[in-house]
């Protein structure tokens, strides 16, 4: 009789340890991507804010954009990279970062 509720447990125990790492893994990839769509959002709104072409500062650089920012340079990067409206300068000094409208066309 024990026999036969072994192996129905031992699949009942599968499936919900299963079920609960998806779970886990799930959670954890919203909060990321929360995380992520949050940083963008604030990098652009301070670099929309901060760069135009009335004062010359089309583009700021990594640091400045980190510091304001509270997030670490190689986050910067990424955030940079990866936004659909913010782009490398192509110029003469290196590492900053524009937005689509303020000095460079879409």
């Amino acid at each position: 009789m024990n026999g036969a509720k072994v192996p129905e447990g031992l699949v009942i125990g599968g499936a919900g340890g299963a079920i609960a790492g998806i779970s886990v893994w799930l959670v954890n990839l919203v909060a990321k991507k929360a995380t992520e769509c949050r940083h963008k959002k604030r990098v652009y709104d301070w670099l929309s804010s901060n760069t135009s072409d009335e004062d010359g500062k089309r583009y700021r650089s990594t640091r400045a954009i980190a510091s304001y920012n509270n997030l670490t340079e190689d986050r910067v990067r990424f955030i940079c990279s990866t936004h659909k409206s913010i782009y490398l300068s192509t110029g003469e000094r290196e590492d900053r970062w524009g937005v689509y409208g303020i000095g460079r066309d879409k």
